[in-house]
This record gives structure tokens, C-alpha cells and sequence, in this order.
């Protein structure tokens, strides 16, 4: 019996943590600026935190990352500052629309153009497709919660995390994307 527990663990264990050091899987989106990106090889040898969001649900939960990822990530840094810091990353914040959902794709960005900012519109990008893939390559376990990958300039998998913002998993990703900072 306690031969079995442990060999469940380890299964459980693998599987879990299956997509680090992975490359990340080939998606296509689109921009609010209607630009193409494809990611990863767009991703010019760039550290990169990819946020994915899949249903109604995940997207709010999205939400709540949205204002610290942009202050970490995207605000230039104060030029008066003690510390600064600066990162030489992408980032983006892809909502995915699959099944029944692409029928309402171009209306959604539409929608999210208007409401967006300016500033915020190139690092949202739009899937439309299949999500079996993504579901299978990156073992995601549900689609209420929003996923986010840090990559590495290969676009491989070095760190994930997923559900609502912590300050506990910002600082993870932050952690993640050390290497990108600017010294």
C-alpha cells in the first residue's frame, strides 16, 4: 500500500509539473492593433510572461492581474527611485476563444478595443481555434482559472501559476523573469 501511495504521488507529481522546461506550444493571436503574433517564435530570444484565459470566469480572475502586471512590467520606472526596476520581457494577456465561443470573437475585440486603453492594446492578443492542444501540451485541469507561463528567450516553460493574484505568486513570476531584468 504505502508502495502505491508513492508511486501515485510521483505520477501526480509529473504530471503536474509536466510542462516546465517544455517549449512552449505554437499559438497564433491577435492584436487589438490587429497585428499577428506568434508565439513563441515571435518572441525574439525575449524572456515572456504569456497569461491565457479561457471562459467568463477566468477572465475575471485575469482582472485581478492586470493592474499589478502592468505596474511591475509595463510603467516606465520612476527616474527618482531608490530602486528601479526594469524589464526587457513581453508580455501578454491572450483570451481564448474556442468551441461556440469563436463566433463571437470579433465582436468581443471590439468591445475590448473600445474599453482597453491605449497603452495596454499590443499586449492583448486574441486566439480563435482549438483548445484540446493547449489543454493537452500545458496539462491545464479546468477552464475557470486564468494559466500564466513564464518563458525563457527559447520559449521554454520555466516557471506557471494560475488562478487569482497573490502577492505570493507576483512575486514567483517576478522571480521567473529575473534574468530579464535590465542591470
Amino acid at each position: 500500500m504505502k508502495y502505491v501511495l508513492t508511486l501515485l504521488i510521483l505520477v501526480c507529481f509529473q504530471f503536474s509539473s509536466a510542462q516546465v522546461g517544455d517549449v512552449f506550444p505554437l499559438m497564433e493571436g491577435e492584436s487589438l492593433l490587429y497585428d499577428t503574433v506568434n508565439i513563441p517564435a515571435d518572441l525574439n530570444g525575449k524572456y515572456s510572461l504569456i497569461a491565457l484565459a479561457f471562459s467568463k470566469k477566468s477572465e475575471e480572475d485575469l482582472g485581478s492581474w492586470f493592474n499589478p502586471m502592468y505596474n511591475q512590467f509595463l510603467t516606465e520606472p520612476d527616474p527618482n527611485a531608490f530602486f528601479k526596476f526594469e524589464y526587457d520581457m513581453h508580455l501578454y494577456i491572450v483570451p481564448m476563444f474556442t468551441g461556440a465561443k469563436r463566433a463571437a470573437y470579433k465582436s468581443t475585440m471590439k468591445k475590448v478595443q473600445k474599453t482597453v486603453s491605449p497603452e495596454i492594446q499590443p499586449y492583448v492578443l486574441f486566439y480563435k481555434g482549438t483548445l484540446k492542444h493547449y489543454k493537452q501540451s500545458l496539462n491545464f485541469d479546468g477552464n475557470d482559472v486564468p494559466y500564466f507561463y513564464v518563458l525563457d528567450p527559447e520559449g521554454k516553460i520555466v516557471y506557471n501559476t494560475s488562478g487569482k493574484y497573490t502577492r505570493n505568486k507576483m512575486q514567483e513570476i517576478i522571480d521567473a523573469l529575473d534574468p530579464s531584468m535590465k542591470k
